[in-house]
């Protein structure tokens, strides 16, 4: 990265990019060459931070009769009409799915890359004067590794370069921590070797740097990187399925003629993301439920879950969950609670119970993270600084693998949700940008 970007000739404007699957995050570089987030507007009030999720419903009076928001107002509008709407969220987690050929949205289908540059359209608009006049160089945050047990990462590729291709600039990717690492850098004043580790929504991915000495001809050089499809959505995932889906029926019993049967896991298939859960409101599910139900040996729990059901709960539940999730993360106890007028749910969770749900998680996280070491051909005790970036860097097991393997002295956090954005757009002003941009691996 240039020394002092603010008095450099070779300085520009540039804008990072940080496309994430719960969250994306803008910045943008400044004539002194500082990079500050964009805000958003937002029914709430304006931030920085805008979810990635869409909304469509059908609107005679638009052209092509699909009308569409995304972010806040995506979620706003599906809680208005849940069932004259489809929902949206963490659709970047296809982007490198073969299997993922189009979402159907009532009559129209749609591309990936086509739901991508809906989801831009939105963005760059509710952004207002911020992002009328976009720099020449834009700054693409990508994953090291894409969610999918079987990610094809030229696909992803092909199907980001146009999304991005909406914006009419040429885009340079670079890998999310690497975005990070650059964001970190800007606080060292001496040389180091720096882990970055990045938990977003649907991956966390971990790379290794070293940062030189401000004034050096190159600032950062990249040493290893490892990435893993676990993240955020899965914890919740993991409160859901210990906490919830058992008061919902799943691992209940069932009788059939005269054998009483397990009640088949598809039942509950869908309660991994709110907003397919709202899809299950329909006749069909409905009435295989009620017929559950007759059979089931404990009625009670299926009632609950066709409340939940009926009454379209979903995203209720979800945000009780993130409540817990964040609640533990300071705490050694939290309380569940969701109330409804159809369901109430109470129970008290140690943050131990949460990290034994997560534990097989944790483990292959840390596995990730010696792989990045390996690659870099560095030991633990290598490594002078630990920057921990993302939501889930919160949880403090996810910090108590960290301090194991490389001291409490050396972990560094702050800026959690911002800090990728903004070294992205850092590295757009860098002079060896061509250096930094992520190549994709067969």
């Amino acid at each position: 990265m240039p020394t002092n970007p603010a008095h450099s000739e070779a300085a520009r404007r540039s804008i990072g990019i940080d496309f994430g699957t719960t969250n994306s995050v803008i910045a943008l570089t400044g004539e002194e060459g500082q990079a500050d987030l964009v805000e958003f507007k937002a029914p709430g009030g304006p931030g920085s931070v805008f979810r990635s999720a869409l909304c469509f419903w059908q609107d005679e009076g638009v052209r092509g009769g699909l009308a569409h928001e995304a972010g806040p107002w995506a979620i706003s509008e599906f809680l208005e009409f849940p069932q004259g709407s489809r929902f949206l969220q963490s659709f970047k987690s296809v982007a490198a799915n073969a299997a993922f050929e189009q979402a159907t949205l009532f009559e129209k289908r749609m591309r990936f890359e086509e739901l991508g540059q809906v989801f831009l359209q939105h963005l760059v608009a509710h952004a207002g004067d911020a992002l009328r006049d976009l720099p020449e160089c834009v700054v693409v945050g990508r994953p090291v590794r894409y969610v999918g047990a079987r990610p094809d990462e030229a696909l992803a590729r092909s199907r980001y370069d146009a999304m991005f291709a909406l914006l009419g600039r040429p885009v340079h990717y670079v890998y999310e921590p690497i975005g990070a690492a650059f964001s970190f850098a800007s606080r060292l004043t001496e040389p180091a070797t720096l882990l970055v580790a990045d938990f977003g929504g649907g991956t966390s991915d971990f790379s290794i740097v070293r940062v030189e000495a401000p004034g050096a001809a190159r600032r950062c050089v990249p040493l290893g990187s490892a990435g893993i499809g676990i993240a955020g959505d899965r914890f919740d995932y993991r409160i859901m399925d210990h906490l919830v889906l058992p008061l919902l029926g799943k691992g209940g019993t069932y009788r059939s003629f005269d054998k009483v049967l397990e009640i088949p896991a598809g039942h509950f298939a869908d309660f991994g993301d709110w907003s397919r859960l709202a899809m299950m409101r329909n006749r069909r599910t409905l009435e295989q439920l009620a017929k559950l139900k007759h059979g089931a040996t404990d009625p009670a729990a299926i009632d609950r879950m066709i409340a939940v059901v009926e009454h379209e709960l979903g995203f209720g539940l979800y945000e009780a969950v993130g409540r817990l999730k964040r609640m533990l993360s300071g705490a050694e106890h939290g309380s569940f609670r969701f109330e409804s007028e159809a369901l109430t749910i109470e129970a008290d969770v140690s943050r131990k119970e949460f990290e034994s749900w997560i534990a097989p998680d944790l483990q292959r996280i840390g596995e990730t993270v010696d792989g990045a070491l390996a690659q870099a051909g560095l030991g633990a005790g290598e490594i002078d600084h630990v920057f921990l970036t993302g939501g889930s860097s919160l949880i403090p097991a996810v910090r108590a693998l960290f301090e194991q393997r490389f001291g409490e002295e050396r972990i560094a956090a702050g800026n959690e949700l911002t800090s990728i954005a903004h070294g992205l757009a850092l590295i757009g002003q860098s002079p060896d940008l061509a250096e930094w941009v992520a190549t994709e691996r067969t």
